[in-house]
């Protein structure tokens, strides 16, 4: 596999960073047939200054459609005003400067979005969410116009769920296998980091992500012990959130897990996406 490294802040980002995975991938949740030479474009937000805006995938199919796709364990109903702000950075990157000055209409790209859940809590095989659930409700009808509205497909790719589409993208349906095989291994009081070696080496010896998990296999390793951390952490930090019910006590939730993610030696650019605030921010939380 050809990898881009620059689109791999998870192991996710990792293996769709190839451009034939990516048309794969899309292939796979679509029901299109695009052959692999098929002009693609990646739009990644990568910009340090918007590190805290990041999203995992973007990418502009022969200059048409533009895909933002996020992976997650754990569902967030924000998503689509994430990906609102997501698609007007990728537009911004995408266009010309000047562009949206000029009198000619702007053709631009159809956006699709889409959020590939792999958590352990339950979840139907497909969800939409839409932005106009998060509007406040107003008791008049103002009469100015316009309207605004963005829907995100969520769709499920544990093991067993979807399989359609897993059977579709081969490095999907990979993933999906090599996820299922850790959080066995963790659920059987397995220590973390070999819960994680015990399912790569399970997965090279069936064959699955053979040759990538064979190539990057310390890596991957390493990543994946990471990502787990973090989730746990996530999970306990906002129960903890929860339990105190306070502002100095979510303010203190996300002092906490920017500290744990710095221990575990996450970059301050990812750790700022992660937990949603400024890389400055990152930066002056101290112990």
């Amino acid at each position: 596999m050809d990898v881009n490294r620059e689109y791999k802040s998870t192991l996710f980002s990792f293996l769709f960073s190839d451009i034939e995975e990516l048309i794969s991938l899309y292939n796979a949740f679509t029901g299109d047939d695009l052959p692999p030479d098929t002009p693609v474009e990646i739009a990644t937000l990568t910009d340090i200054l918007f590190s805290a805006r990041r999203n995992d995938i973007a990418f502009v199919i022969e200059g048409k459609i533009v895909v933002l796709i996020e992976h997650q364990s754990t569902i967030n109903e924000n998503m689509p005003l994430r990906f609102l702000i997501y698609i007007a950075r990728v537009y911004e990157k995408i266009i010309k400067n000047d562009a949206i000055y000029k009198k000619m209409l702007l053709k631009i790209p159809r956006p699709e979005f889409v959020v590939l859940y792999n958590g352990s809590a339950p979840f139907p095989d497909e969800k939409i969410l839409r932005l106009s659930d998060a509007f406040e409700k107003y008791p008049e009808i103002t009469g100015l116009g316009g309207s605004l509205e963005l829907e995100v497909r969520v769709v499920n790719i544990n093991c067993g769920r979807n399989a359609d589409i897993l059977d579709k993208c081969e490095t999907l349906k990979g993933y999906a296998i090599l996820i299922a095989k850790i959080r066995a291994n963790t659920e059987a009081k397995m220590e973390l980091k070999a819960a994680v070696t015990k399912a790569l080496t399970e997965c090279i010896d069936e064959g699955v992500l053979a040759n990538f998990l064979k190539a990057h296999a310390s890596e991957v390793i390493n990543m994946l012990t990471k990502e787990w951390k973090l989730e746990e952490a996530i999970v306990v930090e906002r129960e903890e959130g929860r339990e105190e019910g306070r502002e100095e006590g979510r303010e203190e939730e996300k002092r906490q897990l920017i500290m744990k993610m710095k221990n575990e030696g996450f970059s301050e650019d990812v750790i700022a996406r992660i937990v949603e605030v400024s890389l400055e921010e990152v930066r002056k939380t101290k112990p």
